[in-house]
């Protein structure tokens, strides 16, 4: 399952000289005809660099790139990785369909598979011919030359898995939880953990330092951890929660839910979507270190600095099970509790009840953190996982907590905003 930009027809070939011409003029003629021939079907092969080197009527504008239009996902999108040249990236949603844009290619995916829990993350190998997908269980599926180095499948976690990212060279790569746990495979070494150091705050990302002799963790509330070489740049003061981290130069960039950027060390500031509408919330961020790109729950993309936009699944909607699949079991709600937070679900969510994210779960956009505060009733330990009823009765007790009434809910205001 993937996309790709259609590729734009090469323009004509200069028709050849006419018969009056001298034969060195006409030979002259030929060979620059010929040259030109070839250089137009090389970059004919990409469509995105022939936008980038030619300026006529051909090249397509942003209006006849790939949007998610008309698409209804199997899976919510759910992170995004960038070429190292930036020149294209592929977004993930999370049973593991993955989708190319530009100059990135389709390797493979794990959709259509049994995943034994959602895919959270994607990243791209050094040479950007390859990927790994990553599950919220540690799982990992390498494909192109990804070269696999291990998992934490089957390991019983404290907590889920949010992030992977690779070594240098590629031969290695560290998974980081939402406690903060540190797992390193091949040559990636392990320096340390922010476990037990952010326990109001679920970690949301981990970033190697330039040598991979150190990294920084980054967790929703801002607060950057810095473990072996990585020296402490300082934390983000987001005004919404941290979604993601990602190297840059010798530093690094943190970005909000909100679209904020902050960057850090020798990281360059390239743009922030703070203070602009965004029809969903950010949730991931990748780059490619003179540039990154941010990527929107509907799928949406964002590109700042030296990466290219070619496309995106904005406007997507994800496939929802029709009401008579839900559970049965009430679990005490009342018919108007039901109601108020199915309409929360179908504002933020388009009726996705699966999200997973890293600092936010479930159908409900709910933080890890309050879901574990608030769910006293055995349900799933992460909000992706338990049904629909459950989630709402966990947001009652939530509800009746922060806003004083167990029929209290978030005013969508037509789903035009409000939570």
């Amino acid at each position: 399952m993937h996309s790709s930009i259609p590729t734009i027809p090469a323009p004509a070939v200069p028709a050849s000289p006419p018969s009056h011409t001298t034969r060195a003029v006409r030979r002259r003629r030929a060979k620059r005809a010929s040259r030109t021939a070839a250089g137009i079907a090389t970059v004919a092969a990409s469509a995105t660099v022939l936008a980038s080197l030619l300026t006529t009527p051909a090249v397509a504008t942003a209006a006849d790139l790939p949007t998610g239009a008309g698409v209804v996902l199997n899976a919510p999108v759910v992170s995004a990785s960038v070429l190292p040249i930036g020149r294209g990236y592929w977004l993930v949603a999370s049973d593991g369909g993955v989708f190319a844009f530009g100059d990135a290619a389709f390797h493979g995916s794990v959709a259509g598979l049994h995943l034994n829990s959602p895919i959270v993350g994607i990243d791209s190998t050094p040479s950007g011919n390859g990927y790994w997908e990553v599950a919220a269980d540690g799982g990992v599926f390498a494909f192109g030359d990804a070269g696999y180095h291990g998992s934490m499948t089957g390991v019983g976690l404290q907590a889920p898995i949010v992030s992977l990212a690779p070594t240098r060279d590629g031969r290695g790569y560290w998974l980081v939880s939402s406690d903060g746990g540190v797992f390193g495979f091949g040559d990636a070494g392990y320096h340390g953990s922010a476990t037990g150091m952010s326990s109001a705050s679920p970690v949301v990302g981990i970033a190697p330092s330039v040598d991979g002799g150190g990294y920084w963790e980054v967790a929703a509330n801002g607060d950057v951890y810095a473990f072996g070489d990585a020296p402490y740049l300082g934390s983000a003061p987001v005004s919404s929660p941290a979604v993601g981290v990602d190297p840059a130069s010798g530093g690094f960039r943190v970005v909000s839910s909100d679209g904020g950027t902050y960057a850090f060390g020798g990281a360059a500031f390239l743009g922030s979507l703070s203070g602009q509408h965004l029809n969903k919330p950010v949730l991931g961020t990748s780059s490619t270190g003179a540039g990154h790109l941010e990527v929107a729950a509907d799928g949406g993309v964002f590109t700042f600095g030296s990466v290219g936009y070619y496309g995106s699944l904005g406007a997507s909607t994800v496939y929802a099970p029709p009401p008579a699949t839900v559970a049965a079991v009430d679990y005490g709600l009342t018919s108007y509790q039901i109601a108020a937070w199915n309409r929360v679900n179908t504002c933020e969510e388009g009726g996705n009840w699966s999200v997973n994210g890293s600092a936010f779960s479930g159908g409900l956009g709910m933080s890890h953190a309050n879901w574990n505060q608030f769910n006293t009733f055995g349900f799933p330990g992460n909000a992706a996982y338990a049904t629909p009823l459950q989630q709402i009765r966990v947001a009652v007790a939530f509800a009746t907590y922060y806003f004083g009434s167990p029929n209290a809910a978030p005013d969508q205001h037509g789903c035009a905003g409000g939570y």
